[in-house]
């Protein structure tokens, strides 16, 4: 079973889709006890910083992701959910911390003459680490959908498993150990986006 972490925003629905389209017994969860009798777990994300580590704080989520991702299992982050895992975001003057599993900040991108910003639509990943398991099958220069405003700078480069470019390069997926995140979203990355996901599931069988 992979645990669906709700908490009460983010891309519930479609996340669910996608895990159930690749072969996933999915649960969605709310309380740490329900992490338990999970192989793996998710954080999907859409929305700010601030409101979603505050919900996870509500609903003792913040002990339980560290708990989870302490114990080995596989976990992946999406969004707000890739941005959680580091120490803190600049975002609206942002008060919350983050889960500080990784070190480093989240920013928002400078304005530049012709940069739209939030990005929103599809850009192209360029692999840094070929050995990630979530990248099996999934060729350099492959499209992913983004809708972001912000993006986390780590400070660790060896975390970063794809880097993408929008007026600067920046880490649009990270990887260590067990625990993967990526700034798009896969659940709206068609082939590329559920190739990613199958191969998240199966590091859960």
């Amino acid at each position: 079973m992979i645990a669906l972490i709700d908490y009460g925003s983010g891309n519930l629905r479609s996340v669910q889709k996608a895990l159930h389209y690749v072969g996933a017994d999915v649960r969605v969860i709310t309380r740490p006890p329900e992490m338990r009798e999970a192989r793996a777990a998710v954080l999907p994300g859409v929305g700010a910083f601030d409101d979603c580590v505050n919900a996870l704080q509500r609903q003792e989520l913040l002990d339980g992701v560290r708990g989870f991702i302490a114990s080995g299992r596989p976990f992946l982050g999406i969004c707000v959910g890739y941005q959680a895992l580091f120490e803190r975001s600049e975002e609206f003057n942002s008060c919350a911390a983050g889960l500080g599993i990784f070190q480093g900040k989240v920013v928002r991108f400078a304005g530049q003459p012709g940069l739209k910003i939030p990005q929103i639509g599809w850009n192209q990943l360029e692999i840094v680490q070929p050995t990630c398991p979530l990248l099996t099958d999934i060729r350099d220069g492959s499209y992913v959908y983004f809708v972001h405003s912000f993006f986390p700078q780590p400070v660790e480069p060896s975390i970063v498993a794809t880097r993408t470019t929008y007026g600067l390069a920046f880490a649009s997926a990270v990887w260590r150990d067990n625990v993967f995140a990526t700034q798009f979203h896969p659940e709206k990355s068609q082939h590329v986006g559920l190739r990613l996901l199958k191969n998240f599931v199966a590091l859960a069988a």
